[in-house]
């Protein structure tokens, strides 16, 4: 491939794979891709043990690890004990996630019995962060990327001092210009269609109002399309308007080595495009998701406002680990409230496969687009 950023992080195709499962991150590393490994549920001791098996299986070929430490954040600086986290929990939170699991035949006994855990978000604040950048570092990635907000200083010098690369995501010409000002090498530019955290703005519009807010910064910032990327052809899209690859997440969720629970990988195989809703209710940030009871809910008119990260986290963990359980025991009401992060692309995710396989339709249907975008030119 004739990409700028193969050359840069060493790939062979310019596919850029975000997940939270080692297994697919090493398929795509190895089909020539790049595996993205999302961090941020890690201690810096497990992220040891999954880079190290990656590394064993890789072999050499390049990937990269996802850090999020948002710009915004409750509690940012860790100083809030787990009962000052529990005090600043409005009741009227508890009792509205407890009403949306009775009211779907949910028990909700010994919901809260689980105490809040000391250091509870510390992986999205500095100190978490750096220790998971270390441990990181500690290994032959190519790349590391930030995931909320502008990337902190001490990872651009710490990536710096090691020749690894600096992402960003980016969701709007205001965020580009914040990273390319901070030196940000490339920039993950995710337009609404995406799964997990998103912005308002389609993907078809963000990315050329982005490329060319660079291009006016005089910068050579180099730009990976997402937001709803399942085939080929829409990574040829993206790359014909400028863009130098694609970073897509959501197709990974139906493979055979995703994480993703069964009985939500069966609701995304049968899911529409139009079965995806943008909501606050899992992490108090906006994220895409499956739409369910459990989104709906958030949207009455009733409904406390979410609370902000990582507060709603807090309040939505307990009831949404509980109902995964419950479904992935055959419960029918729990299956029907069961949602999962994942992009409007989902409705182009209808046949179980592998990650292998998904790397290689990529790699077909972008060079079948490529010579059928030829074929309009005049010999």
């Amino acid at each position: 491939m004739k990409s700028k950023i193969c050359d840069l992080v060493g790939c062979e195709f310019p596919l850029f794979a975000f997940s939270h499962c080692r297994d697919v991150v090493a398929e795509v590393s190895k089909a020539g891709g790049f595996g993205v490994l999302g961090a941020v549920a890690h201690t810096p001791e497990s992220l040891e043990i999954d880079l190290a098996w990656i590394d064993e299986q890789v072999q050499g070929r390049p990937y990269g690890v996802d850090l999020i430490v948002p710009t915004s954040l409750a509690d940012k600086e860790g100083t809030l004990t787990p009962q000052d986290l529990e005090a600043r929990i409005p009741p009227e939170h508890k009792a509205h996630v407890e009403r949306i699991l009775a009211e779907n035949g949910i028990d909700t006994k010994g919901l809260w019995d689980r105490p809040i855990a000391e250091g509870m978000g510390d992986s999205l604040r500095e100190r978490g962060a750096k220790a998971q950048l270390d441990v990181a570092l500690r290994h032959p990635i190519r790349m590391v990327v930030n995931a909320l907000g502008v990337p902190p200083p001490f990872m651009m010098e710490a990536a710096r001092e090691k020749g690894v690369v600096v992402g960003a995501l980016t969701g709007s010409r205001e965020h580009a210009i914040k990273h390319v000002e901070a030196g940000v090498d490339v920039l993950v530019v995710s337009g609404t269609e995406a799964g997990g955290h998103c912005g308002e703005i389609s993907t078809l519009v963000v990315v050329p109002e982005v490329l060319d807010t660079i291009r006016e910064m005089g910068a050579d910032t180099l730009v990976l399309a997402a937001g709803g990327i399942v085939t080929g052809r829409q990574m040829a899209a993206c790359m014909a308007m400028g863009a130098a690859g694609a970073w897509t997440g959501s197709v990974w969720l139906t493979t055979a080595e995703a994480e993703t629970a069964p009985a939500v990988k069966e609701k995304m195989l049968a899911a529409t495009s139009r079965q995806t809703v943008r909501s606050r209710s899992r992490t108090g940030k906006y994220t895409r998701q499956l739409r369910s009871p459990w989104t709906d809910a958030w949207q009455e008119k009733d409904a406390p406002e979410p609370l902000p990260m990582p507060l709603q986290g807090l309040i939505s963990g307990p009831a949404l680990t509980r109902i995964d359980r419950l479904a992935e025991a055959g419960d029918p009401n729990a299956k029907r409230l069961a949602t999962y992060w994942v992009g409007q692309g989902v409705g182009l995710m209808n046949q179980p496969t592998s990650a292998r396989a998904v790397v290689y339709a990529f790699m077909e249907e972008f060079a079948e687009s490529c010579e059928r975008l030829a074929g309009y030119l005049d010999d």
